[in-house]
């Protein structure tokens, strides 16, 4: 999720946590918390594929940040240190705020690595954006009334938590949603008898009204989409080539097996001129994705590795106008390959 909103989320709990007890410091230390684990962008790597893989990696571990939890409140305690009776509270403000941080992030299709240093897959659950406003703006309505309200007062307090409760009633729903157009996606599928190897569902930007639903097959990949106001259940889909087979010669490199693992198999591989480009499938929308990666160049009839680098391309911010038309009407597929 963005760091605004981790921060938000971060205050929201440390104000449910301890708010009443130490007052505004309860806000200031629970967004400090929150936006700690995003601090891993500012970390310098050697180039793109790391860069791109290595965010929420150790920062966003389980094990790291509950090794991490007794330092925090260490720092605390020394920064207030007429607040030592509220230790174990302290406690509890700093690991709940890691936690959630880190399980909000799971809730993406970025993917987190919760469980670094075992190296399985990042969590994508993918059901909500990155950024959405439905969700944040009760945490920033929740911290703002707490950080304004009289501490002797306690409307406050009671408004911070409805606003969190909120706010995760809407994680629930998001969740609620993805699994019902999973049930759509794949019974759709099987009607038009469309095969495929594994599929994704992830929310179209800034919203939980409509659904991308993305699936690979051995020679390509599916895009469709779906609205929960939709009248029917069928997904209208279009499919896309890829060319794997451009890695043959660079498969065993470190960037490319990395993107291959990050991705869960979500991608793509394209011959752009002479570069050799995987683009990460889940984040975009056709023909436009956020990251996509240079990682080979072909030589005659044969591809060399090279320094993985980003290929940067155009943002199709343009699409966002087609998305919120798509929310509100029928499957429009092939008004939009017209536009």
């Amino acid at each position: 999720m963005d760091s605004v909103t981790q921060i938000a989320l971060g205050a929201a709990v440390g104000e449910s946590v301890l708010g009443r007890q130490v007052g505004r410091r309860a806000l200031l230390w629970g967004g400090i918390c929150g936006l700690f684990p995003d601090l891993d962008i500012l970390v310098p790597y050697t180039n793109a594929v790391k860069a791109f893989t290595y965010h929420r990696g150790p920062s966003h571990s389980l094990f790291v940040l509950t090794a991490l939890t007794p330092l925090f409140v260490w720092i605390i305690n020394k920064a207030h240190p007429n607040t030592t009776t509220y230790r174990r509270r302290w406690y509890g403000l700093v690991f709940l705020v890691f936690v959630t941080h880190i399980l909000l992030d799971g809730l993406t299709v970025y993917g987190t690595q919760i469980l670094w240093p075992i190296p399985t897959p990042p969590v994508m659950w993918s059901t909500i954006f990155i950024i959405d406003p439905l969700y944040s703006i009760p945490l920033f309505f929740g911290v703002l009334a707490a950080l304004i309200a009289a501490r002797h007062r306690r409307w406050g307090h009671r408004a911070n938590g409805i606003c969190l409760a909120l706010s995760t009633l809407y994680l629930a729903w998001s969740i609620g949603a993805e699994l019902y157009v999973t049930r759509v996606a794949r019974t759709s599928f099987d009607q038009q008898g469309i095969g495929y190897e594994k599929m994704l569902v992830t929310p179209a930007p800034f919203n939980t009204l409509l659904w991308r639903i993305l699936a690979m097959n051995d020679t390509g990949y599916f895009e469709g989409y779906y609205s929960l106001l939709d009248e029917t259940e069928q997904v209208e889909v279009e499919h896309y080539p890829s060319q794997p087979e451009l890695l043959s010669d660079i498969d065993q490199q470190w960037a490319v097996q990395r993107l291959q693992w990050f991705t869960h198999g979500f991608y793509s591989v394209q011959q752009q001129g002479v570069d050799i480009v995987i683009a990460d499938l889940r984040m975009g929308m056709e023909p436009f994705y956020v990251f996509r990666f240079k990682v080979g160049k072909a030589r005659g009839d044969r591809v060399q590795a090279v320094k993985p680098d980003r290929v940067r391309g155009q943002a199709g911010w343009d699409r966002l106008g087609w998305v919120w038309k798509r929310i509100w009407s029928e499957p429009i597929q092939k008004e939009r390959a017209k536009e």
